[in-house]
């Protein structure tokens, strides 16, 4: 799979996790089509999309013995670095640490990860 397909898969994967765990309606940047999101957070889901499928290939694809904590926390750290990269001053709740994140924003970073890691084990 292509980064860019990645990218898409990363951000299908954002959407569904917001829509399976965000309690109530979610705002619509939220859920905004791939064919609307902003080119920095393509940018953003591809490089993170990247760094998943090399940790999972690296360890041999034995991540699927991680928590989903531990996924999703990965998930988060890649992510706060491509808002530093992205945004000179990002808002706090863009880097903000993986324990602080909201219960639903946790749950839909692992299922990130879980996504990536079903299509490259496929």
């Amino acid at each position: 799979m292509s980064q860019s397909e990645g990218a898409r898969l990363f951000r299908e994967a954002w959407i569904a996790g917001v829509r399976r765990h965000f309690p109530g309606e979610p705002k619509a940047g939220y859920v905004t089509p791939w064919d609307e999101t902003p080119q920095w957070e393509r940018e953003a889901a591809g490089a993170v999309y990247a760094q998943v499928r090399h940790f999972v290939e690296i360890s041999g694809a034995t991540t699927s013995r991680l928590s989903r904590e531990q996924k999703g926390r990965f998930v988060a750290v890649c992510w706060t670095a491509q808002m530093y990269r992205h945004f000179e001053d990002p808002k706090p709740g863009y880097v903000a640490d993986s324990a602080d994140l909201p219960v639903w924003q946790q749950g839909t970073d692992a299922d990130i990860f879980e996504g990536i890691e079903k299509a490259l084990l496929r």
